[in-house]
């Protein structure tokens, strides 16, 4: 869910909110939530932008959407970046890309030419999905839809039609569903979710393995050992200790995967490593990463976007936490490890600055021995693989 911590952007969207609401209330006074037909469903704009892993947080919630609303063309609006995890998904019809002035500074100008763009294509509902009042008010308000949907933990419920109840703290993921479910979808128990490559993508994956020498029947556990964020990331000395002891401990072959500028961080880790292990840093695309990872017996890595590109292609994880709240975003679903100390400032940290009296002690108090306990447990349960014992 949206949670504000910055004072000023705070003071600000609750001052906008505010406003909001005092403009708009005859309208909240008089609203009647309409139940919304199916049969009167013809276009859907399910919108959720932002970074790579709050985009996949959010795919699970595409395939109620599309068993409920049959009849339905749906769009799916996201960030640029982000578009290569929605790509060749069997329950969108449409991928429109925009980066929010808002969030990645790229110029109002830009806002003005692309919601009159989008004013023009005739969405019968909006979903929302974040609870952002900026969002809300940016990209939802001005199209004509007739239904307009979201949560509104972040304000900006004048704007909607239908407001989706808050429940209290959950994961992102099922804070995603629950709109889902106001909106009368059923929820599967097993959900469906992850990275759906081309028959082109898994071949190119596979001769990706094969040109590194990686036997298929051989234990594959791959290590990201970066992340967006400097105090979400775990040492490179750290890695490099579990690595050595996964290969000595299981005769697995250790993959250290790595985006473009995250190559010196892993050639870092592998100085510190006694055994050699395959870097496919910067080699890969992020649909090339996705195949690698469901490859692998476990992942093992930082609060991250590979962290819930591996949850979403059900790769056993353990998920190393410091400054984020992992009830909220850790890797979901069954068979994930978090390691993660509890420290009271975790809850109020905007994750951009440390302003405890050691910095980012979070991260620094998660021992190489809490670590391997946790592998060792996940190699103890098998994975996705059977481990080779020593």
């Amino acid at each position: 869910m949206y949670r504000i911590v910055n004072k000023k952007k705070l003071y600000a969207t609750m001052a906008v909110d505010f406003l909001g609401n005092i403009i708009f209330l005859p309208r909240l006074l008089f609203k009647k939530s309409e139940e919304i037909s199916p049969e009167e469903i013809r276009e859907i704009l399910v919108i959720r932008t932002a970074y790579i892993g709050d985009v996949v947080m959010a795919l699970p919630l595409l395939k109620p959407i599309r068993e409920r609303f049959t009849n339905a063309r749906i769009s799916f609006l996201t960030s640029a970046k982000a578009k290569e995890v929605v790509e060749n998904n069997q329950y969108v019809d449409e991928i429109i890309t925009y980066d929010p002035f808002w969030f990645y500074h790229s110029g109002k100008r830009g806002y003005i030419d692309f919601v009159k763009g989008l004013r023009r294509m005739p969405f019968d509902l909006v979903i929302e999905t974040r609870g952002d009042i900026r969002e809300i008010m940016f990209l939802v308000f001005p199209l004509k839809a007739r239904y307009k949907v979201s949560h509104d933990v972040g304000g900006g419920g004048h704007f909607l039609s239908h407001v989706v109840p808050y429940k209290g703290t959950v994961h992102r993921v099922e804070y995603h569903l629950d709109i889902a479910r106001h909106l009368g979808c059923e929820i599967d128990k097993d959900i469906e979710w992850g990275i759906y490559l081309t028959g082109d993508e898994k071949k190119r994956v596979k001769e990706i393995l094969e040109g590194e020498g990686i036997s298929p029947d051989k234990p594959i556990v791959a290590m990201h050992p970066g992340s967006r964020k400097e105090l979400k990331s775990w040492s490179a000395e750290g890695y490099a200790k579990v690595a050595d002891y996964v290969i000595y401990e299981t005769g697995a072959t250790v993959l250290l995967t790595g985006a473009p500028e995250e190559v010196p961080l892993v050639e870092k880790v592998t100085e510190f490593m006694k055994n050699r292990p395959v870097v496919l840093a910067g080699k890969t695309t992020l649909r090339e990463l996705a195949g690698i990872i469901s490859h692998c017996s476990l992942f093992i890595c930082n609060d991250s976007s590979p962290m819930h590109i591996a949850a979403a292609m059900k790769t056993p994880t353990v998920a190393i936490f410091g400054p984020s709240k992992s009830i909220e975003t850790g890797p979901y679903g069954k068979g994930h490890t978090v390691v993660e100390k509890d420290f009271p400032c975790r809850y109020a940290c905007d994750e951009n600055v440390c302003h405890f009296r050691s910095y980012n002690q979070c991260m620094k108090d998660i021992s190489v021995n809490d670590v391997f306990m946790a592998v060792a447990e996940m190699l103890k349960s098998g994975g996705k693989g059977n481990f080779i014992a020593k």
